[in-house]
C-alpha cells in the first residue's frame, strides 16, 4: 500500500515572492475596502487603526522590520524545499483553493479533484497583466514558470479518492483538465499550487493531484469540520491505493490575512502540533473569511496526516505587517515527516 511520508503546511502568498517595498503595493487596496473581517467583527481600515493603536503596528510595518521579516521568509521556504528533497517523495497531494483563477463566478465547486494525465501553467499575457489589481503580477513568479509549462498529474490517486469522496457521502467535482478562460486575469492551475511546484519542488514537480476546496467564496463555502472530515477521507484513500510509492501531503494557504491575527494563527501552530482536532473545527466561521479562509486547506491536510506516525516542528511563523491598521499576511511553515 502507498505510504504517507511527509506532510507540509505552508503559506503561499504575495509577501512569499515579492520585495519588502513592493509589499507597500497593496495597501491601497486596504484602504479601500470597505469591511476587513478580523476577530469575529468587520471594520473599515480606519477602524482597524483606532482599534489596534497600541499594537506598535507602525513599526511592526516599517521598512527595517519588513526586511527582516522578508528575509526570516525566505529561510523557512530553503529549510521546506530541503526538507522536500531530503525525502524524496514520489508523488503529491495539494489541497488548495481557487480565487477566481481556475473557475469565474459562473461556477464555483465546494470540493475538486483534479483527475487529469496533465495540468498546466504559464506566465500572465500583457492583456492579463493589465487586468491585475496592483501588487499581484510582482509576485508572479513566485508561482508562475516563466513559459508555458505541463506538469504529470495522478489520476490513478485521484480517481480512487473521487471513489472514496462518493463513498463517504462527499459530492465532489472531478476535473480532468484546467480550463481556459476568454478575457481573464488568470490562466493555468491557481497559485496555491504552483507555489508549491515552484517554491518547494523547485520546478522538479513529481505527479500530483490538485484538491480545490472553495474556501473565499460564499455561501457554499465547506465549514472547518466539514473540511476536516473530507480529508480524513483522503488519507483513508491514499492508505487503501495498491502502490508501493511515497506521497507528500500538503496544505497550501494561510495564515491570517488580510489583516494578520497572530493570537488565532498561534492557536492553530498548537493544534496542529498537539493534533487537537477538536480545536481547528471548532472556531466560529466568521474566522475563516477572506485570506484566512486558507487555513480550512490546513485543517484538510490535518485531516489526512493526524492519522499518521510522521512528526516534526515549526520551522518559523512570520507576522508580515504591511500597514498600521494589521494588514498584511502572517506567514506559516509547518512540516512532518
Amino acid at each position: 500500500m502507498a505510504e504517507i511520508v511527509l506532510g507540509m503546511w505552508t503559506s503561499h502568498g504575495p509577501t512569499l515572492s515579492t520585495t519588502p517595498e513592493q509589499w507597500l503595493m497593496r495597501v491601497k487596496a486596504d484602504q479601500n475596502r470597505p469591511s476587513h473581517p478580523y476577530k469575529l467583527g468587520n471594520y473599515s481600515f480606519e477602524e482597524l487603526k483606532e482599534l489596534r493603536k497600541n499594537e506598535n503596528l507602525n513599526e511592526q510595518s516599517s521598512i527595517d522590520e519588513r526586511t527582516m521579516r522578508h528575509s526570516r521568509c525566505q529561510d523557512a521556504i530553503t529549510k521546506m524545499a530541503d526538507i522536500w528533497n531530503e525525502v524524496k517523495p514520489d508523488v503529491a497531494v495539494i489541497m488548495g483553493n481557487d480565487q477566481n483563477e481556475i473557475y469565474n463566478p459562473d461556477v464555483i465547486p465546494a470540493f475538486t479533484v483534479f483527475s487529469g494525465e496533465t495540468l498546466y501553467n504559464e506566465p500572465a499575457s500583457e492583456e492579463q497583466i493589465a487586468r491585475m489589481a496592483p501588487g499581484i503580477h510582482a509576485a508572479e513568479a513566485g508561482h508562475n514558470p516563466p513559459e508555458y509549462t505541463e506538469y504529470d498529474g495522478c489520476p490513478e490517486l485521484a480517481n480512487l479518492i473521487i471513489k472514496q469522496a462518493t463513498k463517504d457521502g462527499f459530492d465532489v467535482t472531478k476535473m480532468t483538465k484546467i480550463p481556459k478562460h476568454d478575457d481573464h486575469w488568470s490562466s493555468g492551475v491557481g497559485h496555491a499550487f504552483g507555489y508549491i511546484y515552484r517554491q518547494v519542488m523547485n520546478d522538479n514537480v513529481v505527479p500530483n493531484v490538485p484538491i480545490i476546496t472553495n474556501t473565499f467564496f460564499p455561501p457554499n463555502q465547506p465549514t472547518a469540520k466539514r473540511c476536516y472530515d473530507f480529508g480524513k477521507m483522503v488519507g483513508k484513500a491514499i492508505r487503501n491505493w495498491d502502490s508501493d510509492l511515497k506521497v507528500a501531503v500538503f496544505g497550501s494557504g494561510g495564515m491570517s490575512h488580510f489583516v494578520i491575527d497572530e493570537d488565532l494563527d498561534q492557536l492553530f501552530m498548537t493544534a496542529i502540533q498537539g493534533r487537537d482536532a477538536e480545536t481547528i473545527t471548532s472556531l466560529d466561521e466568521k474566522y475563516f473569511q477572506t485570506g484566512t479562509s486558507e487555513l480550512k486547506n490546513w485543517i484538510a491536510a490535518a485531516g489526512v496526516l493526524f492519522d499518521s506516525e510522521l512528526k516534526g516542528d515549526v520551522v518559523d511563523y512570520v507576522p508580515c505587517y504591511r500597514s498600521e491598521a494589521g494588514t498584511g499576511t502572517a506567514n506559516g511553515f509547518l512540516y512532518w515527516k
